[in-house]
């Protein structure tokens, strides 16, 4: 019997299948060690046959099997095989997606905690041990006393020597057990809502069907009690679900609502957990334990099986697109999952994607519509204030007449208030007034953000941080201008205006160590009045009755992203924040600050127009010709050599370029470019882009000829990226 096996390592150059011969119990899914170029190295069985196409005696026989039960289960190597066809990754890639590095590599993660007890009676001990060790003797009789202790009080009590000497004797056991990890979760009960007549609609639909839904409701709609409805109808019927969130700071509150709705049932994975935590839960997962996986993007390969129901909540979110290698988008993961388990994939958002809402639109999904709140809450009014009108009234201050005006009078009535500016740090950037002269980072090609906490000028892409200037370096100026202000500079700010109320931030800066997101949300959530600052983690999803006030402070900082999502990007964002206001019974108000007021996004995003907002924008991507009307591959290289990077540039151009020939019109555009941003962590980037008329042929062709190994250069290929830095 012969082995097909994908080994361990992350090159194209061997990113195929070996055959080795088999060992006995030798399984498909199994981690097993290979002889590999004069090393041994981890393989994964992705195959089992009788036959073989190389010399039958050069084949080398597998070093050992790694375990009893294979890691990966055969619905998730289904999924790693069909991933590296459909998003041309290297299988090895993907199965390293499945398994996280704390179950794949041969480490003990299992915590275990350790007691004693005696194997003789006393007697038999005593003249085993003699009567001159009294330390022995004693621990002999605390035993007897209790029965069975804790290894570690033992050694507190008595000496670890002493009882390492009765292990060895004979005369006690060491025993162990599994300790499981879990992360933090407050134990609170959360009544089970009474269902409107349109969320048991929208569960009857969803539970007696099967394919894919778009749950389209607005915030405050009830979309997270459909869900729960849908995974509780899963388990009943003695399945699985799993759950997907876009930010890891929805987590722990949604933690807390399922853990009561399905208490022991539920596993939580995402990049906040410790290695060992992380194990655990997998392991919960594996053995059948947890039913139900609620995390972030990663959760999609939870190796749950017979899977009943899988939810993609906030589905708009462009955390679900991954940028970094292995690229993969995690609808397409999830649509394999429901197929091949029969079952329903609901993606659910008050601002769908418009490539999602197409499709509900032309029949691919289903559509399900909630158009009001629960209780028949009103949305709350969103006032657009014209900043430009109040340089003009002098006021040129980043702070609008009207929302201060409006805070002061949430702070007043004690209530909560959120003020959202997708900028971290104290300003965007430092510049020299006299010379022009802007800080930027020495490995990344992007201007370094003022953080004046710690006084430091930090790249934002690469971390790397330098001291902060007092006087520049080009022409020895101390005339020195900020940038755009980030959420460092409006939580200062805010405590000079409201010196009495807590202030509470969140960004990348502030929620770095384990539960940051919810240690700050649970503040945030048990002190009134209080103002919460932060970007776009504190935009959607989050649901706290005493907020009636939210502030978008710059609306315009993803308005004129060069990219074509830019307007998809802020209407969604407008509207999502917007939804954290007036979500229990008190009127919500919304002050959006912007210098473009009658830019139709705002017009549509303050009447929570979706649909007019829909067919305005798919109007103007069918006529510019962008997605879903097309498809933009960008192949992405990088090196650290500028001309090497160059080099291969223009070599893989020049065989794109024939293509052109090849399909004609169907090509809409190519070029090739430096990247908006040429360098990040020292490394030199180019890209050629290429848009053209949905074509798998051609979107095949690209792959080939991106599909070369070239020394000291990287090549990425993207399908349709989410970002073009």
């Amino acid at each position: 019997m012969y082995a097909q096996v994908v080994v361990d390592i992350q090159n194209d150059a061997v990113d195929r299948v070996f055959d080795y011969v088999a060992l006995t119990n030798t399984q498909i899914g199994m981690r097993v060690s290979v002889p590999f170029a004069n090393r041994t190295i981890l393989g994964y069985v992705i195959g089992l046959s009788n036959e073989t196409n190389f010399d039958k005696n050069k084949i080398k026989p597998l070093k050992a099997n790694l375990e009893m039960v294979p890691k990966l289960k055969k619905e998730v190597l289904e999924l790693c095989k069909f991933m590296s066809n459909h998003f041309f990754l290297r299988l090895s890639d993907c199965i390293r997606l499945a398994l996280p590095s704390c179950v794949r590599l041969d480490s003990e993660h299992a915590q275990l905690d350790y007691s004693l007890s005696l194997i003789y009676d006393v007697e038999t001990a005593i003249n085993i041990i003699g009567k001159r060790a009294k330390s022995q003797l004693s621990a002999v009789a605390y035993l007897n006393d209790h029965g069975e202790e804790k290894f570690s009080k033992m050694v507190e009590l008595f000496g670890r020597s002493s009882l390492n000497s009765l292990i060895e004797k004979g005369i006690v056991s060491k025993n162990s057990t599994r300790r499981m990890r879990k992360p933090e979760v407050e134990n609170v009960k959360i009544k089970k809502n009474i269902l409107t007549k349109a969320q048991q609609n929208a569960v009857n639909q969803i539970i007696n069907d099967k394919g894919v839904f778009l749950l389209h409701g607005v915030t405050g709609s009830g979309k997270t009690e459909i869900y729960m409805n849908v995974i509780e109808n899963a388990l009943n019927n003695g399945k699985t679900a799993i759950m997907l969130v876009p930010e890891i700071s929805l987590t722990p509150q949604m933690m807390q609502r399922f853990n009561s709705r399905f208490p022991g049932l539920v596993a939580v994975l995402h990049s906040g957990l410790s290695e060992g935590e992380r194990f655990d839960e997998w392991e919960r997962i594996f053995s059948g334990e947890a039913r139900v996986v609620l995390g972030a993007r990663s959760a999609i390969f939870a190796p749950v099986e017979n899977v009943g129901a899988i939810i993609i909540d906030e589905e708009h979110d462009s955390s679900y697109v991954s940028e970094n290698n292995p690229r993969f988008f995690t609808h397409d993961v999830a649509e394999f999952r429901a197929n091949y388990n029969a079952c329903p994939l609901v993606l659910g958002s008050a601002t769908p994607s418009l490539e999602s809402f197409k499709k509900a639109k032309d029949g691919q999904y289903k559509l399900i519509s909630l158009k009001e709140r629960v209780n028949n809450l009103e949305m709350p009014k969103i006032e657009i204030v014209d900043m430009l009108n109040e340089v003009l009234d002098g006021n040129t201050s980043p702070y609008s007449k009207k929302l201060i005006a409006k805070l002061d009078e949430c702070i007043n009535n004690k209530k909560q208030a959120i003020l959202f500016i997708n900028r971290r740090g104290f300003a965007s950037f430092v510049m020299c007034r006299d010379c022009g002269y802007r800080a930027k980072c020495d490995d990344c090609e992007v201007s370094l953000v003022y953080h004046k906490e710690d006084n430091q000028l930090k790249c934002h892409f690469c971390g790397k941080r330098y001291r902060m200037l007092t006087n520049c370096p080009n022409c020895n100026s101390t005339n020195i201008k900020y940038g755009a202000l980030g959420t460092e500079r409006v939580c200062n700010d805010l405590q000079k205006m409201f010196p009495n109320v807590p202030i509470f931030r969140m960004d990348n800066d502030t929620t770095r160590g384990k539960n940051g997101h919810k240690h700050i949300l649970e503040q945030f959530a048990a002190t009134s009045p209080s103002i919460l600052v932060g970007t776009q983690m504190i935009a959607k999803g989050h649901d706290y009755p005493l907020v009636s006030f939210v502030g978008i402070l710059d609306a315009d900082v993803s308005l004129y992203n060069s990219d074509f999502k830019s307007n998809e990007r802020t209407f969604q964002l407008v509207t999502q924040v917007a939804g954290r206001a007036g979500r229990a019974n008190n009127d919500g108000y919304v002050v959006l600050q912007t210098y473009a007021p009658k830019h139709y996004v705002y017009r549509f995003a303050s009447n929570y127009d979706y649909n007019s907002f829909f067919e305005k924008e798919i109007n103007l991507r069918q006529t510019t010709g962008f997605p879903p009307f097309s498809t933009i591959v960008r192949i992405l290289i990088s090196s650290v050599s500028d001309n090497r990077a160059i080099e291969v540039t223009k070599k893989l151009y020049d065989n794109a370029l024939k293509l052109k020939d090849k399909y004609g019109k169907q090509i809409l555009f190519m070029q090739a470019m430096p990247s908006p941003v040429k360098r990040i962590q020292t490394k030199y980037r180019y890209q050629i882009l290429t848009r053209f008329t949905p074509n798998e042929d051609i979107l095949n062709d690209l792959f080939t000829i991106a599909d070369v190994i070239e020394k000291d250069v990287s090549i990425f290929v993207e399908i349709n990226p989410n970002n073009l830095r």
